[in-house]
């Protein structure tokens, strides 16, 4: 099956996505600082705590592109969705169609690492450097599942009338 521009997810939706996907991200580094902070209050020992919170600029940057890495992956890898996503009914698929690996996945996050990658879906295609480096892109699942079923009720008379 081939993937038309009509089958994309839209920059509103993408934006969207966005948003969404920073809610869990937030909730992981505040929930870890929190519970650093509480463990610390239970065992009397800080040392984890003040670790966490007094981290360098840089080491921040590292942790959370750590956490973006991994959830990224994980998340779109398994399921070829974000939260965000499964909110605006789009996923992630390769350009022929079959859906994303693990690798494909990974290799994703790795290129939103990339500096002003956030921005890069503005362009005209409406496509980010991590969809064009990994060679992926993001569908609106209605129409995408719409076409696919088409494509397959063709075939099936197609074959029909062969016989």
């Amino acid at each position: 099956m081939e993937v038309t521009e009509d089958l994309l997810a839209s920059k509103g939706k993408r934006f969207v996505n966005h948003l969404i996907d920073l809610v869990p991200q937030y909730a992981v580094i505040y929930g870890l600082s929190y519970g650093f902070y509480y463990l610390g209050e239970f065992t009397g020992n800080y040392a984890l705590s003040d670790w966490f919170n007094g981290m360098s600029t840089v080491m921040d940057y590292v942790f959370t592109y750590l956490l973006l890495l991994i959830y990224y992956t994980l998340m779109e890898g398994y399921t070829e969705r974000t939260l965000g996503k499964y909110v605006t009914r789009t996923k992630v698929i390769k350009i022929d169609a079959e859906p994303i690996t693990l690798n494909d996945a990974f290799i994703r996050s790795l290129c939103r690492l990339i500096p002003f990658d956030m921005l890069s879906f503005l362009g005209t295609n409406g496509k980010g450097w991590h969809d064009s480096i990994s060679k992926t892109y993001v569908v609106d699942i209605d129409k995408f599942e719409t076409k696919k079923q088409t494509e397959i009720n063709l075939e099936a008379i197609g074959n029909t009338l062969i016989e």
